[in-house]
């Protein structure tokens, strides 16, 4: 009998052995779920074939991306989904939950301890010394934010934890430089810089190109001197990393963040033969490709998803760092690229901070479900956390973001929370919107305040998305009340401002404008 008994356990263990080894552990209900960030560059929110307004524009029906309508119809869609302006600030919001007039890294980053050639040169104001060297996850680095990276909370919770793409975080030569220092155990293709050498294989990323060194995208050897794009070999090598993690029988964060759409506009060839024959511009052309390249890889996510049987227990976040690209480098007229939205990237107009949003988390989104609600990109952080259960987390930072699992379940938030905009900084192009600003949009209303001039705009946005009517002298009551709001928030969290160059005097917040006016 007790040799019976032995046995039986003997085989019972067997069992349980092989049926580990079915597959992943990450498909049970009690397991966390998988979670991908699909984080493109530069994308605007009318780069696409889905409608994030009301109404289908010619741009809808310019762009193919059929994947995103597929993610579209399996999730929810997001109208009101905010980033900053520019990419590293996004970035570094995205990764510590801080608001860019918090973590100061109000710029995009690249050479260590160095301040952008258009802001030393700018005639009339003096910029601050923002945080260059941008996101750090050690103390002690000068002109830094430290903070405790998102991806470091994932991999201490059990995730297996892989970027891929564009990483943009710190300048050369700084920790924050290398996604892996940041809590990623993989890093593919991901450095200080922000935009690539070359989207071809062929030209090696950029790599040996001398003009574009300080671009080249580090990581991809194997692909060297084929014929393949650089949206293509990322996608390929995320595959791979994926297959790792379910291998390790580990939850992933896979952190998709494509070089594209950024430039250097250059041609998927994949793609792009179509809207030649369009006779679209060729520069716009390009771009088109550049986008439905980019949707190729987010069905290439999908389907491996749906191949590993691993998609009911996966959430997918699609979202874009800045508006998109149309003062410069764009084919057609400039600042138009984006309506009805005002400008684009660098603007603090809708253009330049409203972004295409889709989330898709199987048994809470309700498919094909959209909401009108506002967040901005901090909230992603605490969001993030909540979904891979993660709780009575400790940073180093105090975070701005709230989470928006909520509106997952189609919830309401507080319309009452404003958001905030802080750039004390010189892009460098001209347009509507752009220049060193800060703003606030509460509910319906929106304020910027310019410290060039000490101007200030103020739209409703919902009756005018176009913001062509400023309506500072019609309401000066809401302006006074959006004015202290903003400079409220700046002197709390004791947002950098700059000063007049001649005089060194600091500009003055937007509330004690108003007061010289006796508004």
């Amino acid at each position: 009998m007790k040799n019976i008994m032995l046995r039986l356990a003997f085989l019972a263990l067997l069992f349980t052995g092989c049926k580990e080894k079915e597959g992943p552990k990450n498909d049970g209900p009690s397991t966390p779920p998988n979670i991908v960030l699909f984080f493109v560059d530069d994308m605007g929110w009318q780069d696409t074939s889905v409608p994030f307004w009301t109404q289908r524009t010619t741009y809808n029906d310019l762009y193919q991306t059929p994947n995103m309508e597929r993610l579209a119809k399996e999730g929810m869609k997001f109208t009101q989904a905010y980033a900053t302006a520019v990419c590293s600030p996004t970035r570094v919001s995205l990764m510590t939950g801080m608001n860019a007039a918090r973590h100061r890294v109000t710029n995009w980053t690249l050479y260590k301890d160095r301040l952008q050639p258009m802001e030393t040169n700018h005639k009339t104001l003096a910029f601050p010394e923002w945080n260059v060297n941008g996101l750090s996850p050690v103390a002690g680095i000068d002109k830094s934010v430290h903070a405790t990276p998102l991806p470091q909370l994932l991999k201490e919770a059990g995730f297996y934890t892989i970027h891929a793409g564009k990483a943009h975080f710190g300048a050369i030569g700084t920790p924050g430089a290398d996604p892996i220092n940041l809590g990623f155990e993989v890093n593919i293709a991901g450095h200080a810089a922000g935009a690539p050498g070359s989207y071809l294989g062929s030209e090696n990323f950029g790599n040996g190109l001398e003009k574009r060194k300080v671009w080249a995208v580090p990581g991809l050897e194997k692909y060297h001197g084929k014929d393949i794009f650089l949206t293509e070999a990322i996608t390929q090598e995320a595959k791979l990393a994926m297959d790792s993690a379910l291998e390790k029988r580990k939850p992933f964060f896979l952190y998709m963040a494509h070089y594209a759409v950024h430039t250097p506009i250059m041609a998927d060839e994949r793609f792009v033969q179509k809207y030649y024959d369009k006779g679209m511009d060729s520069t716009e052309a390009k771009y088109a490709s550049l986008v439905e390249g980019m949707d190729k890889s987010l069905g290439d996510v999908l389907d491996y998803l749906d191949d590993k049987k691993i998609s009911d227990n996966t959430i997918i976040l699609f979202m874009s760092d800045n508006g998109g690209l149309s003062a410069v480098a764009r084919g057609g007229e400039r600042h138009t690229h984006n309506k009805p939205l005002s400008s684009g990237k660098g603007s603090a107009h809708e253009g330049g901070v409203r972004e295409p949003m889709l989330v898709k988390w199987p048994g809470i989104t309700k498919p094909g479900s959209v909401t009108d609600q506002q967040l901005i990109i901090e909230d992603f952080y605490p969001s993030i956390l909540e979904m891979a259960g993660i709780k009575d987390h400790k940073t180093v930072q105090q975070l701005d973001g709230v989470s928006f699992l909520p509106l997952l379940s189609g919830k309401s938030n507080d319309d009452k929370r404003p958001l905030f905009w802080h750039y004390p900084n010189e892009w460098g192009p001209s347009g509507p919107g752009i220049g060193a600003s800060s703003s606030t949009r509460l509910g319906d209303w929106k304020l910027i305040y310019y410290y060039k001039d000490s101007s200030m705009e103020l739209f409703n946005i919902k009756e005018d998305i176009g913001e062509t009517k400023n309506l500072m002298n019609e309401q000066p009551a809401k302006a006074w009340e959006l004015a202290k709001i903003l400079s409220d928030y700046l002197r709390k969290v004791e947002a950098q401002i700059p000063a007049r160059k001649d005089t060194g005097e600091q500009i003055p917040y937007p509330d004690e404008v108003l007061n010289s006016y006796n508004m």
